[in-house]
């Protein structure tokens, strides 16, 4: 039976320490604050803000909405944007997308200040994480997999990683940091020959192709981690399920993330950490606080 490498007390633990950074920020007349951008009103864009928000505001992050209407016209869109920033009071912005199909949302991507981008969507974010340093921050759901890994215990120098998936979102990021954490790593995706026969190999499985249910018992080994990244539906079951078929991986391997309550449950607490960075960043380079 596998160790379950359960979310709520790596957030927990990652709650605490955030509020005593922003008691410090506080001290020093600083709130940390995160301007959320949302255009329309998609259903898992307001859960996912639901959670933010809860999340900020129980660590003492402040969270300012900037929520616009699905028909906004480009140029109020950009304006906000631009608005957000250059405005001193935010130090993180957290842009929902996709945008709707009438906004350019490469144009907005690379207009999004990297300092400010604590969600990890940028060219300067993104080279951030590959060259490991502080430039913007890793895309939420990359670092809470990672955060994960930390909180157990696990040690990733000289283990033999294997990430399914190469999305800028999570695969290529989380193999980055894998990387520079000192694992082998070997990363998945549709045109690779026989996944299984590269994921049984590894020390550590991350499974975030976005493919409900796609891994089972046959891509895993005895004594493996996995940590589980996807999260979709499955209507015959009527539950929310991971890119692992739980019940088939959790008797063989030697630790597993559950789907729900294992790396999403981390991500927003990932978020408030980085706007806190972000504010941190900002007054160290103003000589305030070091």
């Amino acid at each position: 039976m596998a160790e379950i490498l359960k979310g709520a007390p790596v957030a927990a633990a990652l709650s605490e320490k955030i509020k005593r950074e922003t008691e410090t920020l506080r001290s020093v007349g600083v709130t940390p604050t995160l301007a959320i951008l949302r255009v329309g009103e998609r259903a898992d864009d307001l859960a996912y803000e639901r959670g933010a928000v809860k999340r900020c505001e129980s660590v003492g992050v402040r969270v300012r909405s900037e929520v616009l209407p699905q028909d906004a016209d480009s140029d109020t869109f950009f304006a906000v944007l631009e608005d957000l920033n250059t405005d001193e009071r935010v130090h993180g912005i957290l842009l929902f997308r996709p945008l709707p199909g009438h906004l350019d949302g490469e144009k907005a991507r690379k207009l999004l200040n990297p300092e400010k981008d604590v969600d990890g969507c940028t060219d300067g974010s993104l080279a951030g994480v590959f060259t490991d340093t502080q430039i913007g921050f890793a895309p939420c759901t990359a670092r809470a997999a990672m955060e994960i890994l930390h909180f157990y215990g696990v040690d990733c120098a000289g283990k033999r990683a294997a990430v399914i998936g190469r999305s800028l979102v999570v695969g290529r990021p989380v193999s980055m940091m894998l990387m520079h954490e000192n694992a082998t790593v070997v990363t998945c995706h549709t045109r690779t020959p026989d996944v299984a026969s590269f994921t049984r190999e590894a020390d550590i499985l991350v499974a975030c192709s976005g493919q409900t249910e796609s891994v089972g018992a046959e891509y895993v080994r005895e004594g493996q981690i996995v940590i589980d990244v996807g999260i979709g539906w499955n209507a015959e079951k009527g539950k929310l399920c991971g890119d692992v078929r739980f019940e088939e991986v959790e008797p063989i391997v030697g630790a597993l993330t559950p789907v729900p309550g294992g790396v999403g449950s981390v991500t927003t607490c990932v978020l408030a950490s980085h706007v806190v960075e972000a504010a941190k960043r900002r007054i160290s380079g103003e000589g305030t606080i070091s």
